[in-house]
Formats: C-alpha cells, structure tokens, sequence
C-alpha cells in the first residue's frame, strides 16, 4: 500500500485533472467566438448593412442586418455549414475537435493512472508517474495547438465571410472590416492547460521528495567518517 503523502499527492493529481476536465467540457458547450463585419450589395456604393456570427463548437448563430436587402437570425450547425463551403475552414475546425476529443481522452487516462497509483505502487511500469507525465503534459501541449488552430481558422481565413454568403444564397453580397472577439470557451482552454500542468507538479513534487530520500538513505561509504571505515 502507498504511504499516505503519495496517496494525498496523487489524489490531489485526479482533483486537479478532474477539475479541468469539468471546465473544458463546460467550454465546449458555449460560445467561443463572434465576428462582425460590413455588408453590402453587388451594386452598392456605401456598405449599410451588417453580419455577425456567434460560434459554439457545433452550433452557431447568423444574424444579418440589411445584409444585402432583408436580414434575420439563423441557427446554424457549424461543421455541417463548413462542409458545404469546404476549403481550410472544415479541415481546421475538424482537427480542432479531433484534438479536443484527445484531450479529453488524455485527462480520462490521467485520472485513471492517479487513481491506481493512490492505492497501489507500479512505479516502473506506464500505469507508474511515467504514465501520468504522458498523459497530462499530451492535454496541456494539445490544448496549447487548439489556441494557435483556432485563431488561425477565426481570423485568417474566410470562414466567416464563407458562411454568411452561403447563408445569403444566390444574391451577391459584398463583406469588409470583419472583426472577431473570442469568448469564454475560447478562454476556458487556458485553466484547463494550467491545471493539467499542476497535475504534473503535484506527483512530481512527491517524486523529487521520494527520491531525495532515498538518496540520502544510499549514501555511498566515502561520506562516513574515517573512524568508522577503519573498522
């Protein structure tokens, strides 16, 4: 059986883990991102009219404003949309939740691996502090990919522009000075990195402490005193 500081550290690992993926998975259920932007007909001269976006992982919201003549809200399904438009939008929103879903799968195996080692002590095997180093620092890494793919897919390319024309149907619509704020899901990838980041501390703080201690019981003998080597 572990002692009861291994049993606490690894235990408060699982909470840490837990806790993060309690949060990511709150983040995938809301709003990540909304874009603005000016909309105007072929044949207008002056841009009066609107478009924004708001974007969940799967369901979005299109609501256009004069944009070209009418406008209206629409509740759209994300990746579904993405398909008709193609292009690097679908490739990249597809990798975003690909990479999501690993994430989420790493965090089950870290909390699965702290678990076992709270009650048990397979140190040299993957089920050890081995396998937990894996799993969280692979959460963290990707959750830090999702931040740069999702920027990159909201702000530089036409993913945006591609939806609102492909809501407007066969009309022409002219699209401009699009602005994109990013949202508390966006944001909530940040919390959940860090604590997968704290998971790591917390065992390998007990590791560092463990083998300091087993360090200091193995000193080799040219550190004892010479009046006890000479018998």
């Amino acid at each position: 059986m572990p002692s009861t500081k291994k049993a606490l550290h690894f235990l408060g690992s699982a909470l840490a883990t837990t806790v993060s993926v309690a949060i990511l998975g709150y983040g995938m259920s809301t709003e990540w991102a909304v874009s603005k932007m000016l909309c105007s007909g072929p044949e207008n001269i002056f841009t009066n009219g609107s478009a924004n976006i708001s974007y969940e992982l799967f369901y979005g919201v299109i609501a256009r404003g004069s944009c070209p003549v009418f406008g209206g809200e629409k509740t759209i399904q994300v990746f579904e949309k993405l398909a008709e438009t193609g292009g690097a939008p679908q490739i990249l929103h597809g990798i975003v939740i690909t990479l999501l879903a690993l994430c989420l799968l790493c965090s089950a195996g870290s909390i699965l691996i702290t678990l076992y080692n709270s009650v048990s002590n397979p140190y040299q095997t993957y089920m050890g502090p081995i396998g937990l180093y894996t799993c969280s620092s692979g959460s963290a890494c990707i959750s830090f990919l999702v931040l740069i793919l999702y920027v990159v897919n909201v702000q530089l390319t036409e993913m945006s522009e591609d939806l609102v024309k492909n809501d407007v149907g066969i009309v022409s619509v002219n699209l401009k000075d699009k602005t994109s704020e990013f949202q508390v899901g966006y944001f909530l990838l940040i919390p959940y990195m860090v604590l997968s980041l704290l998971a790591i501390l917390l065992v390998y703080l007990f590791e560092h402490a463990a083998y300091t201690h087993r360090q200091e019981q193995q000193r080799p003998t040219e550190d004892a005193p010479k009046e006890i080597m000479m018998y």
